[in-house]
């Protein structure tokens, strides 16, 4: 045993599933039940390894191309959302869609339609590789510009400066979406802004109940996938407390030797891992020599979204 003796775990609440990844998560399962195997699922319906390896199981095929679906086939597109011509295609392809995108992705979808069709330039506050931004950027390919930092605020062009509308990724941290936001609202005073904030409310009280700890552990064990952005932002939280902040799938990814000198560990999980995981790290804490786990409550959460309604 290397850690700490009398090690304590507080474990955040809320964690884990958001409502989105629920509906999509069961968007799969219902499809699964309905019309049999296989049903196919456009890139993973949730950035979870775990999630998307029992989905396969129960008969899902994730695929990158839908070029590769049997035509006739029923194909989900992920909780991310995707681009106009990702529904087009599917149409060509003469394949059955359901639309799993989190309706708080889809509500920046519909911000993306309006402000193009009003002829504004949209900055798009988000990381360009992820597939969530890759859709919002297809609603309006040609008058959007994504903008990932504060530096990139400060020099980004636009062809009106009185035309200049923001959207933000749902997904990112609020603290660093802040400065980029200041940045443009100061370099655009006409810019328009979505009737309400684009960062969900999953992301936002995950994060705050990071902080909420800050001062109170020795060390971060964020519980995600390596693709999850949310779960990423949690982690940089951590560590910018100043303490040490690893992301781990599950328990098999935990070193003993972290724990040296530490007394006390805090633990939360991105949007879109179970919580099953979550139990199986805390037991392997206990097997470290984890004492006591205490539940560290946050802001409750009571969203649900309904099913897509080919599933109702």
């Amino acid at each position: 045993m290397l850690c700490t003796p009398l090690m304590k775990v507080l474990l955040c609440r809320p964690r884990g599933f958001c409502a989105g990844v629920e509906r999509a998560i069961e968007t799969v399962e219902r499809a699964l039940a309905k019309y049999g195997r296989p049903v196919y699922v456009r890139h993973e319906i949730v950035h979870n390894k775990v999630v998307v390896e029992d989905l396969v199981l129960k008969g899902a095929i994730f695929v990158e191309d839908l070029s590769t679906v049997p035509a006739g086939s029923h194909v989900i597109f992920s909780a991310h959302g995707v681009a106009p011509d990702v529904f087009a295609q599917a149409r060509r392809h003469h394949l059955h869609s359901i639309d799993a995108t989190c309706p708080l992705v889809t509500k920046v979808h519909v911000e993306a339609r309006r402000f193009s069709d009003r002829g504004y330039t949209i900055l798009l506050i988000g990381h360009a590789d992820h597939v969530e931004v890759e859709g919002v950027v297809g609603e309006a390919p040609d008058r959007t510009l994504v903008v990932a930092t504060a530096a990139q605020a400060e020099v980004v062009q636009v062809p009106d400066p009185a035309k200049v509308a923001v959207l933000t990724q749902t997904t990112l941290s609020v603290d660093e979406a802040m400065r980029v936001m200041a940045v443009l609202k100061r370099r655009f005073p006409l810019l328009a802004t979505p009737r309400k904030e684009d960062i969900c409310y999953a992301t936002t009280n995950r994060q705050m109940a990071v902080k909420n700890l800050r001062g109170q552990v020795g060390l971060w064990l964020v519980i995600g996938d390596r693709m999850s952005s949310n779960s990423n932002r949690l982690r940089e939280l951590g560590a910018d407390s100043g303490v040490p902040s690893f992301l781990v799938l599950g328990p098999d990814e935990i070193r003993p030797e972290w724990f040296v000198g530490i007394d006390s560990v805090g633990v939360t999980s991105g949007a879109s891992t179970p919580e099953s995981s979550v139990r199986s790290v805390v037991d392997r804490l206990r097997e470290l020599g984890a004492t006591s786990v205490e539940e560290v409550d946050g802001m409750p959460e009571t969203v649900e979204f309904s099913l897509p309604r080919e599933l109702r």
